[in-house]
């Protein structure tokens, strides 16, 4: 399957063809939670392959508001493509074979990527060397511990930031996908824009450090573009709540004034279980 850049034809988008495209289910992503149908999608001559997450497969949860997953995972896609950063791929809300629910583009990721790009990792002692970040000690069995970390690499300090604006409840390892190009997306956002602090990432690396200028520089233009009556705020105020988008708007203000990588608020489990 092409990458989300590659698919577009003439004048047709990726986000065209995902909302306008006639739905085929193939199969369906058994390791998921909640229902996954992996589907062909095809419109004026252009297909692609994609997920379908149709609402009435979400398992409801203590503290989201059910049938409203599939709308975060579109608010995400939204939020990411303000930022500039489009580390998410497209998705869209739209009907289908099963109702209503997220239709994203599949990523297919290059054979043995996920290995090669040695994004993730677990090394003895205590210190994670040159080129990586320490998220923290885990438990590998055995009564022996290991310092978990990640790359220093900037696309997961994009991710990171990212996560901490939609208040990510769930940024696992195998929701990390490397693609062609040396891209980078993340998947998986339905536990997102919680109203309480929800963040759970094993992207902590950073947790302290100054904000990057670019990533001021994203987050000015994604306040700017939240501001009341502009195109994004209109459209995120029909995927979340009222109370949900000035939490947001919150989330990025309060990162502009800290100027600072989210910290764990020692509220809510920091790390995703399981991790990847």
């Amino acid at each position: 399957m092409p990458a989300p850049e590659r698919i577009p034809t003439g004048s047709l988008t990726a986000v065209e063809l995902l909302a306008k495209g006639e739905l085929t289910v193939r199969g369906r992503i058994r390791e998921a939670s909640n229902a996954v149908l992996y589907c062909s999608v095809s419109y004026e001559g252009v297909s692609a392959h994609c997920v379908y997450k149709p609402v009435a497969g979400e398992r409801p949860l203590w503290d989201f508001p059910d049938g409203t997953l599939a709308q975060r995972e579109v608010a995400a896609y939204e939020v990411s493509a303000a930022l500039g950063w489009d580390l998410v791929p497209p998705t869209v809300l739209r009907d289908g074979p099963y109702g209503e629910g997220m239709v994203q583009l599949w990523i297919e990721t290059p054979e043995g990527a996920a290995e090669e790009d040695g994004l993730l990792g677990l090394v003895d002692g205590e210190e994670p060397g040159e080129g990586w970040k320490a998220v923290g000690l885990a438990d590998v069995g055995e009564g022996r511990t290991a310092l978990l970390v990640h790359a220093d690499d900037e696309r997961l300090r994009r991710l990171a930031v990212l996560d901490a604006v939609i208040n990510n409840g769930d940024r696992k390892g195998g929701h990390l996908l490397p693609a062609e190009g040396g891209r980078l997306y993340g998947i998986d956002h339905g536990v997102t824009f919680n109203v309480d602090d929800k963040l759970r990432t094993l992207l902590w690396g950073w947790a302290g450090e100054p904000l990057t200028g670019e990533a001021v520089a994203a987050l000015t233009g994604l306040a700017a573009a939240l501001a009341p009556a502009e195109p994004l705020a209109t459209r995120l105020a029909q995927l979340i709540t009222v109370a949900e988008l000035d939490a947001l708007r919150g989330r990025v203000a309060g990162l502009l004034a800290d100027g600072v990588h989210r910290s764990p608020s020692g509220e809510w489990p920091p790390i995703p279980w399981p991790p990847v």
